[in-house]
C-alpha cells in the first residue's frame, strides 16, 4: 500500500512528461521524423545554460560575436572536455567563416572565448588552438560576473535558469574554490612574511676566517 502511494506521488521526469505530450499532440508524426539520443547516433551532451552563455559572450564581443564558435566546439565534444583541433579550417567553416581569412576570423573568436574563460588552450601541430579544453560555461559566466563583464539582465536570466536545471551547485563550488584559493594565498604570504621576519631577527653570521699562509719548511742543507 505504501509503495502504491509513493508511486502515485512520484513526479514525472521531463522526458516522461514530454512523451505524454507527444502522444497527445503529435501522435501521427512518423518515426522517421523523430530524433532521440537513445535511438540515434551523432549527438553531444551540452549544458542547458549554453544558449544564455552564448548571448552573454556575444554581448561582450560585439562586432565579432563568438557565441556560435563556442557552440560548434560543444557540438564536437566527445563527452570529454578536451578537443584536438587538427584542421582549423574545418572548424572555421562549421562556424560559418569562409574565404581566405576564414581561419584568421575563427582564431580571433577563439581568442575571445579564451579571454572570457570559456576555453583553455595549448599549442600543437595545427597552431595555437590545437588542444582545447572546454570549461564549465556556468563557471565562466560567474567569472565574467565577478569581473563586471555581464549585463544585469542577462545575468538575471542565467541565475534564474540554474535552479531549474539543478546546476546552482556549480556556482557554489566555484565560490568555494575562490575562497580556498584566497586562503592558500594568504597562508603563503604569511609564511613568507614569517620567514622574512625570522631572517631579519637572526644575528648575522660571523665573517669567514681569513686563510692562513702555510709555513714553509726549510730543508736542512746536506753536509758537504
Amino acid at each position: 500500500m505504501a509503495n502504491a502511494k509513493q508511486s502515485a506521488k512520484r513526479r514525472l521526469t521531463m522526458s516522461e512528461r514530454a512523451q505524454q505530450l507527444m502522444l497527445v499532440h503529435f501522435p501521427e508524426i512518423p518515426e522517421a521524423w523523430k530524433w532521440t539520443r537513445k535511438t540515434h547516433d551523432g549527438f553531444s551532451t551540452v549544458p542547458r545554460t549554453l544558449p544564455i552563455a552564448m548571448q552573454i559572450i556575444d554581448a561582450q564581443s560585439k562586432g565579432q560575436p563568438a557565441g556560435h564558435v563556442l557552440f560548434c566546439l560543444w557540438a564536437r565534444m566527445p563527452d570529454h572536455p578536451v578537443i584536438t583541433i587538427e584542421s582549423p579550417s574545418t572548424f572555421a567553416a562549421e562556424a560559418g567563416f569562409l574565404g581566405e581569412r576564414a581561419v584568421d576570423t575563427w582564431r580571433r573568436r577563439m581568442k575571445k572565448l579564451r579571454e572570457l574563460s570559456f576555453i583553455i588552450t595549448k599549442p600543437g601541430p595545427s597552431g595555437e588552438f590545437h588542444y582545447v579544453m572546454l570549461t564549465n560555461p556556468n563557471a565562466a559566466v560567474e567569472w565574467m560576473r565577478r569581473n563586471n563583464k555581464v549585463q544585469d539582465g542577462l545575468y538575471g536570466r542565467f541565475i534564474d535558469r540554474l535552479p531549474e536545471i539543478g546546476a546552482f551547485s556549480d556556482i557554489e563550488a566555484l565560490h568555494a574554490h575562490w575562497v580556498a584559493e584566497e586562503e592558500a594565498k594568504k597562508a603563503a604570504a604569511a609564511a613568507e612574511a614569517a620567514k622574512q621576519a625570522l631572517s631579519a631577527a637572526a644575528p648575522p653570521p660571523p665573517p669567514p676566517a681569513l686563510p692562513t699562509k702555510p709555513k714553509r719548511i726549510r730543508r736542512a742543507k746536506a753536509n758537504a
